[in-house]
């Protein structure tokens, strides 16, 4: 996935659709805005530089879907899962919500544990019907709408994002739009001394 930062305007409907599509449960956010210099997330932070010339970019925050994922290789259990597409995936069924992965990865706050049973601001059930169940004491994260993919279809913050600031597709595909705006701009990933090698490319 890239994500122009000249583009997007911080507007969390990635995040808000991101809650629904998924059904996550009260508090629980897999994606969430940031600007470079807002440390918790959900806020505006501090615009950069001096006054009269002051600057700020939004970045979205979630899992990095690395080449090389930490977390992988701290799973004591093989709920963490790399697919051949390169998806990084939990499986709620073989999770055990040790919290090896979450310490393992170095993009603090792209994973959630459930640690008592989920409970949602609704009560009735929203978003995909292909959703694995929410279970208790598990990990939860982004999955780049494993699900929509399956389908042939685009992650959900792709389809929603108002100001087109998303792209996705296959990297190995020289002719994918991901591909092609990838070769034409330059672009950031975060903590990349980290050697995970992280497959949200952020467009500047």
């Amino acid at each position: 996935m890239a994500i122009d930062t000249l583009f997007c305007v911080g507007c969390d409907q990635c995040s808000l659709t991101c809650k629904v599509e998924h059904n996550l449960p009260d508090e629980v956010w897999w994606s969430r805005a940031r600007t470079s210099t807002d440390a918790e997330g959900f806020g505006c932070g501090l615009p950069e530089g001096t006054y009269p010339n002051l600057s700020s970019s939004w970045y979205t925050l979630g899992c990095q879907h690395c080449d090389n994922p930490a977390c992988l290789e701290a799973c004591p259990t093989g709920a963490t899962e790399k697919r051949e597409d390169g998806l990084v995936t939990v499986d709620p069924e073989v999770c055990i919500g040790c919290k090896s992965c979450i310490a393992a990865c170095p993009y603090e706050g792209v994973r959630t544990l459930l640690d008592e049973e989920p409970q949602w601001y609704l009560d009735f059930p929203v978003g995909d019907a292909a959703m694995p169940a929410h279970v208790g004491n598990t990990v939860g994260k982004c999955t780049f709408c494993v699900e929509r993919i399956d389908r042939g279809e685009r992650p959900a913050c792709v389809d929603v994002c108002q100001a087109v600031a998303r792209y996705f597709g296959d990297l190995d595909d020289p002719d994918s739009e991901i591909s092609k705006v990838l070769a034409e701009r330059e672009y950031d990933r975060l903590l990349e001394d980290q050697g995970t090698g992280p497959n949200v490319y952020f467009l500047k």
